[in-house]
């Protein structure tokens, strides 16, 4: 889960989706679409500010969605497709 607000749970999920394709020999770099679902559109701000920090550079395609997650703890999901050459 990665903490209690929404900006840490987004630098968590990004750190997992990042050990996942590196785990796969690419780097976060090599990510091309993101999507982010919020349980809380008023969260949006702070989730996109963390996006814009670890994706900035980047500029992948992205959407941010309203969503009712998993449990009330979660109030961050994120998942991305990436191109990783062989």
């Amino acid at each position: 889960m990665g903490g209690v607000d929404p900006a840490a749970q987004a630098h968590f999920a990004i750190d997992k989706i990042e050990g996942a394709i590196q785990s796969l020999g690419g780097r976060l770099e090599d990510v091309v679409r993101t999507r982010v679902y919020v349980a809380n559109l008023d969260d949006w701000p702070s989730v996109a500010r963390v996006h814009g920090e670890r994706f900035g550079h980047i500029q992948p395609a992205n959407t941010l969605v309203q969503a009712r997650l998993v449990g009330e703890e979660y109030l961050v999901e994120i998942d991305v497709e990436a191109v990783v050459a062989s």
